[in-house]
């Protein structure tokens, strides 16, 4: 035993060794390799990074997993392997389940990320018992590592959970839940201690609102309207521009930092005009009134005095403009965007002896804040604005506008334009499916609109320290300033100038017919931390690039209606798309050009807007309409859409609505994609043997004049095709 034994050292050694003459002489003509004159430099050893992304399934949950391996020098032999998992689909459970192992597998955005987004698959109420049924069964001992650890995730998730969205424990509307969470809560910690303090604090609240009656009221709704007897709409002239400007940012930077990031979800706010969602989203909604109510102030001091010469108009075009002027030093874009529209609506936009009779460094200057909003690649020029300036403290402006603020020590916020969150959250919603054909919850795609709603709170971080004072003769004034709905702004408009003169102005609306082939065929990606939020190599923004292409124009320029708002309201339905003119210049995808089919395989697609033939007009619902589809379908799902019987689609018929109050009658059995003009996106549902209104200046190119028109591109996309 010991001769065999001593044989098998004696091998093992001269094995050894002749590997080791092998290594040396390899390497030795490596480098003698590398001495060798060459025209390139190369380098023998180069250390490989080598990642591998796999799919792992589990009960109810897939993974994404990223294997890195790093290798060392070849003195080092050793590997370091790296592994990181993180959720791609799951069922509602373990989606919730996950938020307390997230840490540990390498999931560190995923707490984030779930509470920014859950509501669009779960609801507070559903994830607090799951997570309590959790908490009644612990994993290991009492003492045990992975008890510690356990107890330290439950403390994570629901200081995040209580320090960011503490209105969701608000809204559980009676304690039971949390007096039954506190108990389980662990109880060899300070930032459990302070947690169930926290917890139990708010219980106690919720008792006090269930026992005692709600003696909140609506305060708009009490809010009389405005008298229009004592308005006056030159009195506008006597404010300095840089006030009314200071004071509309105060108003939309209030409003900024109030908004809920998560109500801009396409999930949510397509929810709004539901029955018992009312008060859904009501953020979003305070923007839309703000930014409506702003519109009708500049149409209303512009129109309501019918008897003033051209030349005084012309004085409060160019206040208005210079209002715009400041809202942009401002970084006020909502605002901006507001008083350009409404200058760009129809009945201030018809007023060609008004706009002659304006000076003409005005007019310049009102064209390049036009330009700002303008729709080529989606809305690039916003985007790049918000980019550059969406954390800096001042404007980026030139020398002319610089010399007018030369005293600005103060730091400003950025006001975005909603609308362009929206269109990007709308988008994803639309083409992006919330479930995987197996029913999983699709998580990546709540991972791209946690990236739209990151930058919106980037953005409202920026507004939380600016400090304003209000001037009370503006806003007086600001308030008394009456309502005009569309028909009553064209009527005043009218008078004014009587109709059938041509515009000549060269700013006008756009209707653009969107054409998206083959949505489906965008792919989710890993995603990296970017170098900044406002990055457009990111993996949702590289979605919203290819869906450009595919769309043409796939941003929104307009805010929506609050269609729920009651009837004593001041908030105008002001935003409701309409027809242009025949002065209106159209985009490169309104015209006749052929489809492009060549490099897809799925149907072409285009977003109509459709309504139904009843008092309410102006409420459209946006309906996907694919090469495949005939006019059965279309009416059933606008049925659908309208909260009517979709079985009923047999008795009404499908009218596209063209410019110059004709209609086009869709065949009964026809393809409504090729059956359709691209002179308009919208459509209208009249039941079977009913006659057309009265006349045609409802649907004239000229009496639905609304705001913001300019560029409306598929005409309230951010309805979310509800």
């Amino acid at each position: 035993m010991t001769e065999n034994g001593e044989t098998k050292s004696c091998v093992f050694n001269f094995v050894l060794r002749v590997s080791r003459k092998l290594k040396d002489y390899y390497l030795s003509g490596l480098a003698e390799g590398k001495a060798e004159p060459s025209p390139m430099k190369t380098t023998w050893y180069c250390p490989l990074d080598l990642s591998t992304v796999v799919e792992e399934e589990e009960d109810g949950v897939i993974y994404t997993v990223v294997v890195k391996q790093q290798h060392g020098a070849p003195t080092s032999p050793l590997t370091a392997v790296t592994r990181s998992q993180c959720v791609k689909a799951g069922t509602e459970e373990k989606l919730v389940l996950h938020l307390l192992h997230s840490f540990c597998m390498g999931d560190s955005s995923f707490i984030t990320i779930f509470l920014s987004t859950y509501r669009s698959f779960s609801s507070p109420q559903r994830v607090l018992d799951i997570l309590t049924d959790r908490l009644e069964n612990p994993p290991g001992d009492e003492r045990s590592q992975t008890r510690q650890s356990f107890n330290k995730a439950v403390c994570t998730v629901f200081s995040t959970w209580l320090s960011e969205y503490p209105e969701d424990f608000m809204s559980l509307g009676e304690p039971s839940r949390l007096l039954r969470l506190a108990p389980l809560l662990p109880h060899h910690s300070s930032a459990a201690v302070d947690l169930r303090a926290r917890l139990l604090r708010i219980a106690e609240e919720l008792s006090e609102k269930a026992l005692l009656p709600d003696a909140r009221t609506d305060q708009s709704a009490l809010t009389s309207p405005p008298d229009p007897s004592k308005f006056e709409p030159t009195n506008v002239l006597g404010f300095p521009a840089a006030v009314i400007a200071e004071q509309l940012t105060k108003i939309e930077t209030e409003l900024f930092v109030r908004l809920v990031p998560y109500h801009c979800l396409g999930s949510l706010w397509s929810q709004r005009d539901k029955k018992g969602r009312e008060g859904v989203c009501w953020s979003v909604r305070a923007t839309v009134r703000q930014f409506n109510k702003l519109a009708n102030a500049v149409l209303a001091s512009c129109l309501w005095s019918t008897n003033l010469r051209s030349q005084q108009r012309a004085r409060l075009l160019e206040k208005w403009i210079s209002v715009a002027e400041e809202c942009r030093a401002r970084k006020n874009f909502s605002s901006l965007y507001a008083v350009v529209s409404a200058l760009q609506s129809n009945p201030i936009h018809r007023l060609r002896k008004t706009w002659q009779d304006t000076d003409r460094e005005a007019m310049r200057r009102y064209e390049e804040l036009s330009e700002i909003f303008s729709d080529k690649d989606n809305y690039s020029q916003s985007r790049e604005l918000l980019k550059e300036e969406g954390t800096s403290k001042f404007a980026n402006l030139d020398n002319r506008l610089n010399n007018k603020h030369p005293t600005r020590s103060s730091a400003q916020g950025t006001v975005p334009y909603l609308g362009i969150f929206l269109t990007d959250l709308t988008m994803l919603d639309t083409a992006v499916k919330d479930r995987l054909d197996n029913g999983y919850i699709n998580f990546d795609k709540r991972r791209r609109e946690f990236e739209v709603l990151a930058q919106i709170r980037l953005l409202q971080s920026s507004c939380k320290n600016c400090t304003f004072t209000t001037d009370e003769a503006f806003m007086q004034w600001y308030n008394s300033v009456p309502t005009l709905n569309e028909e009553e702004s064209y009527r005043l408009s009218s008078e004014i100038e009587a109709p059938g003169e041509p515009s000549p102005r060269g700013l006008t609306p756009t209707v653009i017919i969107t054409q998206c082939p083959d949505l489906s065929s965008s792919r989710s990606s890993l995603a990296a931390d970017s170098e900044s939020l406002f990055d457009f190599t990111s993996p949702v923004n590289n979605l919203l690039s290819k869906l450009t292409k595919h769309m043409r124009s796939p941003s929104v320029s307009c805010l929506d209606v609050d269609t729920s708002t009651s009837t004593n309201d001041s908030t105008p339905a002001t935003l409701t798309p309409s027809t242009p003119t025949k002065s209106h210049r159209r985009s490169a995808s309104c015209g006749n050009n052929p489809l492009n089919n060549s490099q897809t395989s799925g149907p072409d697609m285009r977003i109509i807007r459709i309504r139904m033939d009843l008092q309410d007009g102006n409420l459209y619902r946006s309906i996907l309409v694919t090469s495949n589809d005939k006019t059965p379908a279309v009416i059933s799902s606008a049925l659908e859409k309208h909260n009517q019987d979709p079985k009923q689609a047999s008795r009404y018929e499908l009218i596209q609505l063209l410019p110059e109050g004709k209609e086009l009658l869709i065949p009964a059995t026809g393809n409504v994609f090729y059956a359709m003009t691209s002179s308009s996106v919208d459509f209208l549902l009249r039941r079977k043997g009913g006659n057309p209104p009265a006349g045609s200046q409802p649907i004239s190119t000229e009496t639905s004049a609304t705001f913001p028109r300019i560029k409306a591109k598929g005409r309230r996309l951010v309805r979310t095709l509800f």
